[in-house]
């Protein structure tokens, strides 16, 4: 659906009786292989064109979404989304972004488009190979399977002040699954990536021997009796620690005042020197776009700079509702009003690789599998269960599971030291982290 057809649905909305109307088109095309012990076990394949329409009747909004973008199938969305907000209830913070906000002129080129389109032999190839390596790895008994995958998606936006802007986006993935031992005494190990463009994604055979490698490293675990210790998170992991800031951080949570952050703008949260930045412009990122998802000017921002928290992650609703000025961090998809979130977050490396944090913290738990996190959205106090390695004198010593970690995000980020070994591995990418004292509950 091209740009004509987009305003096209914009005029109607108005001329049905909306004071403000916005046009959103999502089209995609995937297909995936998965094979397991050899077999091909599955293909999947998808092909969406969808168009969403959000309405405002004065401070009333709504919105509707449908894949029947006919000229009938979009009359029948603009005439049910106009009849649905003039029902709606009155939102005093509702409304399209502020038109000074808006992303005019060209839009930045970030390379976030691959044109190579892949078939399913050639994922089915990947996916075989990437099996192979992992049951190649001596000691791996079983696979949960290797799996290839592309995307290619376009996404479009025009609103009734005047925005028009639109993008297009490749993904391409690979994965493997397997298991190490027998019985009781079975573990699981896997790995995984995804990039923009295909030839920014590792060999399948190394993929398959990662996840051969995670899966025998974890056989023969220990429990650990409670303790408290220093505790390192591998840096594929690490971001999982923030990602509750993140949340704390984001407007509609600040509005609500449940956020354990809501009286924390401008202090200091990290140590001196600690730096997250947020960047949507970032070449081949996973999360970049050339504007947010209301057609606002985005830029990259120092989210923590020095240790302080400088801003809130807001969209023109949150913004009017805290008396402040969107961030550029509206995120949506077709149906419902915007949210918030972050486009590729990054957090600034230490000095120090995994080895050196290690050594620095003498003994206690690396951290490699996290699972079931519980957060009091509150207080920032904060559990989750993990798996991983005990070490000691600076060494790894043994594989651990069946322990929780646990303690209160504001004394833990204060405490956080990032290593030196930061991958851009998605769109949020931490080197790995050293937090010097944590509760650890074990047996």
């Amino acid at each position: 659906m091209d740009q004509n057809l987009l305003q096209d649905v914009v005029a109607a909305a108005l001329k049905a009786g909306a004071d403000a109307a916005e046009a959103a088109f999502a089209e995609r095309q995937a297909l995936s292989v998965t094979v397991r012990l050899g077999e091909l076990e599955e293909v999947e394949r998808e092909e969406a064109r969808d168009l969403g329409v959000r309405v405002f009747v004065g401070q009333r909004q709504a919105s509707v979404s449908g894949s029947d973008v006919s000229a009938e199938g979009r009359a029948k969305l603009v005439e049910r989304v106009v009849a649905m907000a003039r029902l709606a209830p009155e939102d005093p913070y509702a409304g399209l972004a502020p038109q000074e906000r808006l992303a005019r002129g060209p839009q930045a080129d970030l390379a976030v488009y691959d044109p190579t389109e892949l078939g399913a032999e050639t994922l089915e190839a990947q996916a075989r190979t990437a099996e192979e390596a992992a049951r190649a790895v001596p000691g791996v008994t079983n696979s949960n399977g290797g799996s290839a995958s592309w995307s290619a998606s376009a996404w479009r936006l025009v609103t009734s002040d005047g925005f028009y802007g639109e993008y297009r986006a490749s993904t391409f993935g690979l994965s493997a699954q397997c298991i190490a031992g027998e019985g009781a005494a079975m573990e699981r190990g896997g790995e995984g990536r995804a990039t923009r463009w295909r030839e920014d994604l590792p060999g399948p055979g190394s993929i398959g021997a990662e996840a051969g490698r995670r899966a025998v490293s974890a056989l023969n675990a220990r429990k650990l009796a409670s303790t408290t210790a220093p505790v390192i998170f591998e840096n594929r992991l690490a971001m999982s620690l923030l990602s509750p800031l993140i949340g704390a951080i984001a407007g509609p949570s600040v509005a609500r005042g449940v956020s354990f952050l809501k009286d924390k703008l401008g202090q200091q949260i990290f140590a001196r020197g600690i730096v997250l930045t947020d960047d949507p412009h970032r070449i081949r990122g996973l999360g970049s776009s050339p504007f947010d998802d209301e057609g606002v000017v985005n830029q990259p921002m120092d989210i923590i700079a020095d240790g302080v928290l400088t801003t809130w992650l807001l969209n023109s609703s949150s913004a009017r509702q805290l008396g402040l000025e969107t961030t550029g961090h509206a995120s949506r998809g077709l149906a419902g009003p915007p949210g918030v979130g972050p486009s590729n977050l990054t957090l600034k490396p230490g000095d120090k690789d995994l080895a050196g944090l290690i050594r620095d913290a003498g003994r206690g738990v690396l951290v490699n599998s996290m699972f079931g996190p519980s957060l009091n959205a509150n207080t920032g106090d904060w559990s989750v269960g993990c798996s991983g390695f005990w070490f000691e004198d600076g060494e790894i010593a043994y594989p651990v599971n069946e322990i929780t970690v646990a303690g209160n995000l504001l004394d833990i980020y204060a405490r956080l030291v990032p290593g030196a070994d930061l991958e851009f591995r998605g769109a949020s990418n931490s080197p790995s982290l050293l937090v010097d004292g944590l509760a650890i509950a074990g047996k």
